[in-house]
C-alpha cells in the first residue's frame, strides 16, 4: 500500500505543496482551499508541511454520525459531500487537526490522496513530501518530541 510519507526536515517553505493541492481540489490556486498545511517554525525558520496521514484508528469515521468518511480504493479516508451534513465533529475528533472545514460548502474537507496520485508529491520540489509504499505511521508525534527536547535544551542553556 502506498502512503505519503513527510520530512519536515526537506521543508523550505516554499508552499508549492497548498498550491497544488488547492488546484486539484477546487481548481483555483487558493491555499486556503488546500488540505496540505505548510506550518512556519522557529520564527519562520523552519516549516513542516501537514495533511491527513490516514491514520489507522480513523477518529474522524468514529465520529461522524452520519458515516459521511469512507475509505477509498486507495487508502483514504473520504469525505462524502453527498452525505456530510456539516457538524464539524470530524474536525474535532481528528488528534492530528488535519480535517478541515470549508465555510463556502459547509462540509468536512480533509486529504484523498487525489485518487492515488497525491499533487502535493508531485509538486513538492525538495522531497519533502513522498508517496511511497509503506504504512500509516505517526511522524508528527516523533517530531514533535524531537523540536520539544531541542527546544527544552536551548532554554536550559541559556542564563
Amino acid at each position: 500500500m502506498k502512503i505519503l510519507t513527510i520530512e519536515p526536515e526537506h521543508c523550505t517553505g516554499c508552499m508549492r505543496c497548498e498550491l497544488a493541492c488547492s488546484y486539484e481540489q477546487v481548481g483555483l490556486y487558493q491555499p486556503s482551499k488546500s488540505v496540505i498545511r505548510v506550518a512556519a517554525l522557529e520564527a519562520h525558520s523552519s516549516y513542516a508541511p501537514f495533511t491527513c496521514n490516514q491514520c489507522a484508528e480513523g477518529w474522524c469515521m468514529t465520529a461522524c454520525p452520519v458515516d459521511a468518511i469512507g475509505i477509498s480504493v486507495a487508502g483514504a479516508k473520504v469525505v462524502s459531500a453527498d452525505q456530510c451534513v456539516g457538524c464539524k465533529l470530524c474536525t474535532i475528533a481528528c488528534p492530528y487537526g488535519t480535517v478541515f472545514y470549508d465555510a463556502d460548502s459547509a462540509k468536512a474537507v480533509k486529504c484523498d490522496l487525489c485518487g492515488g496520485d497525491p499533487a502535493c508529491a508531485r509538486a513538492c520540489p525538495t522531497a519533502a513530501i513522498q508517496y511511497l509504499d509503506g504504512t500509516a505511521q505517526d511522524w508528527l508525534g516523533e517530531f514533535a518530541s524531537e523540536r520539544g527536547q531541542r527546544d527544552l535544551q536551548a532554554a536550559s542553556d541559556t542564563p
